[in-house]
């Protein structure tokens, strides 16, 4: 029984202060060297040749980041000067990572262009896009057989108590159940119970819609309460407050003093980025709608569950809502009655947007017209093409959503450093823009191409960063991992653009591969008898 004992492995490290390296000693066998991710800058000497390969193409190195290929041959000088630069990298100090998200507030570039948004109508769905100058960075859809519900209230019947996960299941009336955490329920501070001790199968509760079903998932609901408006987010309770940081800080402070005095009493205010610049008339106008559904809301809690209490307006006068602002140039509308209703909807909220409101009359497709059917097209491909000839591959699974970056017909002018910093720099502006677009959310890792220098990295981070800052979703960007991963997170709401026009495939369920039919039987077949065995 000794030789399936396991040699127990001894960590020991070197005494000498800039060594990074650890080892591993197992009895018996050499010691392997485990490096940490390099953020030490270059070596002063380092041959052009070393570990280069092909044109275009990537691949990884020992310690598992991925780094650019180009069109010089190695041999034997490249694995000798490629041992030396693993030492000298291995000798330098490590960069502590870091475990947080990055929380500077980055502005969006000031050269975007102009906006404009289109309004397309049909009888069986109405689709709304949003183009700085002629590029599609946003589109929303809705269809008569699959609206949103974000944002509705609800009578809810409780149906099943779980407190392993903290959670019930409530009847809304629609369809599926929703799930409810117990963080989403209105407790008094200090007074925190069990979700057990709090709602039992059977009992009535108003709940919120904050995230659509998706696949096999119900919706997800709150107990919180909040209504948007056009430029105040009501809620309940008096700790509820806060204003946009992306205004500046005297807007942030005039509008602070203006909310501090129109507050209802035992109500909480969030003020929105579409405030700026709004008078105290306009807000407080805003305040009274507000309160005014609030009140019709907390008239009906009584109603027999499930049931439907408050609806929230139809899509397109909530992307106006949420998006429709004095940067746009224009808005153009295909239909006759939902541009009567935009108009009706603005005089009452916004009159100064009323004359940037236009009926389409054209006998062009108002989507041909500017180009965003093609785009669109696009939108839906896995492969995204750059400008220079470098792509990204966007590919979604179930827990995330994995983006490569990759050089393809790209080859550059001058060196490989520079090469790869366009390339990561042009990246990180389409992947931006591919996010908004395609309403990707959730977890997002992204594989850029690895540079040597350390203030590229940054550069790279900061133009992503930069062009993040136009999507009104919420966004998290952390730092670089140690394979050279760049990890963050979006706000997801609703289904995507590709759910929204694609449906799973029922010869490979999803999986997007179909297997052999003689898969089941590779590998030796089992003795069929004693004689055979």
């Amino acid at each position: 029984m000794a030789m399936f004992r396991k040699s127990t492995p001894k960590v020991v490290r070197r005494s000498t202060a800039q060594e990074a390296d650890r080892k591993v000693i197992g009895k018996g066998k050499r010691a392997p060297v485990v490096r940490r991710f390099k953020e030490a800058p270059q070596p002063e000497t380092k041959p052009a040749s070393a570990g280069r390969t092909k044109s275009g193409n990537t691949r990884r190195s020992a310690d598992g980041r991925k780094r650019q290929r180009s069109g010089e041959s190695g041999g034997g000088q490249n694995r000798s000067s490629g041992q030396q630069n693993r030492n000298q990298r291995t000798s330098q100090p490590r960069r502590q990572r870091r475990s947080r998200p990055h929380l500077e507030i980055v502005q969006p570039p000031t050269d975007t262009p102009r906006k404009q948004m289109l309004v397309r109508h049909s009888d069986h769905q109405t689709q709304i896009v949003v183009l700085e100058g002629p590029v599609l960075v946003e589109h929303y859809v809705t269809r008569t057989d699959r609206t949103s519900l974000v944002g509705n209230v609800y009578s809810g019947k409780v149906r099943n108590v779980l407190p392993g996960m903290e959670a019930a299941f409530v009847d809304f009336g629609e369809g599926k159940n929703g799930v409810l955490y117990i963080s989403d329920i209105n407790q008094p501070e200090g007074r925190r119970k069990r979700i057990e001790n709090i709602l039992k199968p059977g009992d009535r509760i108003l709940v919120q819609v904050v995230k659509d079903a998706m696949g096999h998932k119900g919706a997800r609901l709150t107990n919180q309460i909040s209504l948007a408006g056009r430029y105040l987010v009501l809620g309940a309770g008096p700790d509820l407050r806060g204003i946009s940081r992306r205004l500046e800080e005297d807007e942030r402070r005039r509008l602070r003093e203006i909310v501090a005095e129109l507050r209802p009493k035992g109500m909480g205010i969030i003020v929105r980025t579409a405030a700026e610049g709004a008078t105290r008339e306009d807000i407080k106008a805003d305040i009274d709608r507000l309160v005014a559904i609030w009140k019709e809301i907390e008239s009906k809690e009584d109603t027999p569950a499930p049931a439907l209490i408050y609806q929230e307006p139809p899509l397109v006068l909530r992307v106006i809502r949420e998006n429709f602002t004095r940067d746009f140039r224009r808005l153009l509308v295909n239909d006759q009655k939902v541009h009567a209703q935009i108009l009706d909807y603005l005089e009452g909220t916004e009159p100064d947007l009323v004359e940037k409101v236009r009926h389409y009359k054209d006998e062009m497709s108002i989507f041909e017209r500017f180009h965003v059917e093609d785009q669109l097209r696009k939108a839906l491909d896995r492969k995204v093409w750059l400008p220079s000839g470098g792509h990204i591959v966007i590919d979604r699974t179930e827990a995330l959503t994995v983006i490569d970056v990759n050089t393809g017909r790209f080859v550059g002018t001058s060196n490989l450093e520079e090469t790869v910093l366009q390339n990561n720099l042009e990246s990180a502006e389409e992947i931006a823009r591919q996010l908004r677009l395609r309403d990707i959310g959730g977890i997002i890792v992204i594989d850029f191409i690895d540079m040597e220098i350390e203030k590229n990295q940054d550069s790279v981070l900061f133009r992503f960063r930069q062009h993040l800052a136009k999507d009104k979703m919420r966004t998290q960007v952390f730092e670089v991992s140690h394979l050279g991963l760049v990890e963050m997170t979006r706000k997801n709401v609703s289904a995507g653009l590709l759910e929204s026009f694609s449906e799973i495939c029922d010869r490979c369920n999803g999986r997007g591969v179909l297997l052999h039919e003689d898969a089941a039987t590779v590998g030796t077949p089992l003795p069929t008898s004693e004689d055979d065995a």
